[in-house]
């Protein structure tokens, strides 16, 4: 088989896709062609048609990539005839019918509560002061600052955004689970996977996990791409 040569990046909410930066060198030093799709973060149906933009303008089939809500986002446009193979890292992977805001609605005893402050504008934001324990907790105190004080704003309609045909059930797929994850439960995460038929791998990482080891996340794809 001959290794598939293109990769979409999706980043998640509360941040850009200049968090790929380290997968993104990891996989171009390997040839791989890699862009990233900077979501607005407004709507779901925006971000899909983002990301369709990006894949319509590719050469041939490629590994579609998604962070946190970016799972959801590459479960709607990886249907597209592009993509080849979907990988989740620390993602939502939500079924037909499903939102983010659904799948966070109930969340397992003890389990973490990420810090989302109430929406203002019809946005939402992570508490500044407990970014870094809740998101990258992994992650030097000055970066975790810095992530937090270049916050995107999420919006209340991309939180509610369902998918209507999950790609899952049509595209071999993989999972990364972060194992020290403070935004979506690992076990949550477990169920998402295994739900989706996913080859799962496990980093011991916090939510951020694509930016503390880039490495763990490009050799996932990589098997993906193969």
């Amino acid at each position: 088989m001959t290794t598939i040569k293109n990769v979409v990046l999706v980043h998640g909410a509360f941040v850009d896709g200049s968090g790929w930066q380290g997968v993104y060198d990891e996989l171009a030093t390997d040839g791989f062609r890699v862009r990233m799709v900077q979501n607005p973060t407004l709507s779901l149906d925006g971000d899909v048609a983002a990301t369709r933009q990006v894949l319509d303008a590719l050469d041939g089939p490629a590994v579609l990539v998604g962070h946190s809500y970016g799972g959801a986002v590459i479960s709607e446009a990886g249907t597209h005839p592009n993509v080849a193979a979907l990988v989740y890292i620390a993602a939502f992977a939500p079924d037909k019918g499903e939102s983010v805001g659904t799948l966070i609605a109930d969340p397992p005893p003890g389990a973490p509560v990420p810090p989302i402050l109430p929406p203002r504008d019809g946005f939402l934001y992570l508490d500044r002061d407990k970014f870094h324990g809740a998101f990258a907790a992994d992650l030097p105190a000055q970066l975790a600052a810095f992530m937090a004080d270049t916050q995107v704003p999420w919006g209340v309609d991309a939180l509610a955004g369902v998918v209507n045909e999950p790609a899952w059930r049509h595209r071999p797929s993989w999972y990364l689970v972060a194992t020290e994850d403070r935004m979506i439960p690992p076990p949550v995460q477990r169920v998402m996977a295994e739900r989706a038929g996913s080859f799962v791998v496990e980093a011991i990482g916090s939510h951020a996990v694509h930016v503390s080891q880039p490495a763990a996340v490009a050799d996932l794809i990589r098997q993906a791409a193969a």
